[in-house]
């Protein structure tokens, strides 16, 4: 079999199964060498199956043999992100909390991919429980991004967006909070699908917000995350955010034509809100003219700024995940790396006032989009930049800059992202299209015919046996506090104490470097409201 191998799309590998033209075994095997062979460089694997893969390998093979082919991910190998439970199978969570974890079930999502036929390579680094990063105080080594090893993966599904990248599996799983799927894919250079809220279970895998997570696909290209959408969508009860809705063939639904298509642009963004380099806002203005030549009509849009969606995404996200990990961080605070302590703490000063806040503000935020879509099928609007060196991250940058990737999730349609260029280094750039919710297939339909008609997919990144990645040096991390003033410290501990935590004086630097920015968002949300102003979280019967 071709050297190649490892570079086919599930698409392209699953049509070689299907007519037995490629064994699984041989497939698995393939990968497993590569991997063994290059993974030391990336660190994308925290935990690999290739045993269990094999095996599950010459089960689909003898099924293809006797005729019972399950459809494209049939003998297709996948890799989940280590917050993806798994029966008998050390999930960690990317944390020092998790690092005995081993599950006695499967999450939804895996159950329905083994069903499918998929096979398991393994479990993919993450950032600590699919939350900040990347850290360098971890039992595992960051993920380095396999166009640049000195470069940012991206978060918080690191592993799943390199080993993509890498040609290490077809297929991998991500989560989505804040954009962890989608930064991924944008950095790495691969496709993203961040689907509806309520169209993909959530059971079995390790929340950070019970608001805002989405679990979704990541692949190589937009058809391969279709492939695999259509094995792990619909109705799981047991997910209190999912809702029977009809699954279409998301694969049949793709298509080149996209004349008459409304795309609403949000060059705000990139041009006056969170500005582009120079590089990326031209891949973003030739990404509009390539919509435009495929017959879509497209005009400028305007939403809010992205800070008022950041506003709303961490005052709710953060409360809910201090609330999951709270235990943990009263009794192994230490076990926690740096990035995420940065992120997670300041919740700690976040009250029920604060929290009413931002699910009235995201009620009205819906509410904002309705018209939008009245007048737009779909919105387009920037992925990530090029890569920044890993050692550039500071952990306080969460709290001073939003991003462009929490707009969806706080509007809780389907967003991918896709590569829309590269820049004079040869880095990865990201475009992102957006839809309203159960707009799924036709976000899935725009980027599989922007992929085709940019046609960047031939390009893949080179990784070299036994080439050693660059040594990392550790950043100095120094708290910077000086402008939390006495009174917002003496809250700050009030609140951890209210908390139960007992916080050193170093954790408490932590905290309280972060302190103001978080006690700025709440000042922002805290606008007066009417007595029957509605939270977005009211339940519905029937939705």
């Amino acid at each position: 079999m071709s050297t190649e191998l490892h570079f086919q799309t599930i698409a392209e590998a699953g049509r070689l199964i299907k007519a037995k033209k490629l064994s699984p075994v041989e497939y698995v095997d393939h990968l497993s060498a590569r991997i063994e062979s290059l993974d030391d460089q990336l660190s994308a694997f925290i935990t690999p199956t290739f045993g269990l893969a094999r095996q599950q390998a010459k089960a689909a093979e003898s099924e293809i043999m006797a005729g019972r082919y399950l459809g494209p991910m049939h003998g297709i190998p996948f890799g989940a992100k280590d917050i993806y439970e798994t029966a008998g199978i050390l999930t960690t969570g990317g944390s020092r909390i998790g690092q005995k974890h081993v599950p006695s079930s499967d999450c939804a999502v895996v159950a329905k991919l083994y069903e499918a036929g998929a096979l398991l390579m393994g479990k993919l680094n993450t950032h600590e429980f699919a939350h900040g990063g990347p850290s360098l105080d971890l039992p595992w080594p960051p993920v380095r991004n396999p166009w640049d090893l000195t470069r940012f993966s991206g978060g918080s599904s690191s592993g799943s967006g390199a080993a993509v990248a890498a040609g290490f599996v077809g297929a991998a799983l991500g989560t989505d909070t804040g954009g962890s799927i989608r930064g991924p894919a944008s950095l790495c250079g691969i496709a993203g699908f961040m689907p509806s809220s309520g169209l993909v279970s959530r059971v079995g895998v390790m929340p950070n917000s019970f608001t805002l997570d989405h679990c979704g696909p990541m692949a190589w290209t937009v058809e391969d995350c279709a492939l695999m959408l259509q094995a792990i969508a619909g109705h799981d009860p047991a997910d209190g955010n999912s809702f029977e809705q009809p699954i279409p063939n998301y694969a049949e639904s793709l298509g080149q034509d996209l004349k008459g298509l409304r795309v609403g642009v949000l060059r705000y963004v990139w041009e006056e809100d969170l500005v582009a380099n120079e590089e990326h806002r031209q891949a973003l203005d030739h990404a509009v003219e390539i919509f435009k030549s495929l017959g879509a009509s497209v005009q400028d849009c305007r939403l809010r700024p992205m800070q008022d969606y950041m506003d709303v995404k961490v005052v709710l996200a953060e409360t809910e995940i201090f609330g999951v990990q709270q235990q943990g961080l009263t009794e192994r605070p230490h076990d926690y790396g740096r990035d995420f302590l940065t992120r997670i703490l300041p919740a700690v000063m976040f009250q029920s006032l604060d929290f009413l806040a931002a699910t009235r503000e995201h009620k009205r935020m819906l509410e904002e989009m309705k018209p939008i879509y009245e007048k737009f099928d779909l919105l387009v609007m920037p992925g990530f930049g090029p890569a920044q060196p890993i050692t550039a991250h500071r952990p306080i940058t969460f709290w001073r800059k939003p991003n462009t990737q929490v707009l969806a999730n706080i509007t809780g349609g389907p967003a991918v992202s896709v590569n829309c260029g590269f820049n004079a280094a040869g880095l990865p750039m990201g475009l992102q299209i957006v839809g309203a919710p159960l707009a799924d297939a036709l976000v899935l339909k725009a980027g599989h015919a922007f992929e085709q008609a940019i046609g960047l997919r031939n390009k893949r990144p080179e990784l070299i046996p036994g080439q050693t990645a660059p040594t990392l040096i550790a950043p100095d991390l120094t708290p910077e506090t000086s402008h939390c003033d006495a009174e917002t410290r003496a809250f700050a501990v009030r609140m951890a104490s209210n908390a139960g935590l007992k916080l050193d004086d170093a954790l408490m630097e932590v905290l309280c470097e972060a302190a103001p920015h978080a006690l700025a968002m709440t000042s922002r949300l805290r606008k007066n409201r009417n007595w029957f102003d509605e939270p977005a979280n009211v339940f519905r019967s029937g939705q």
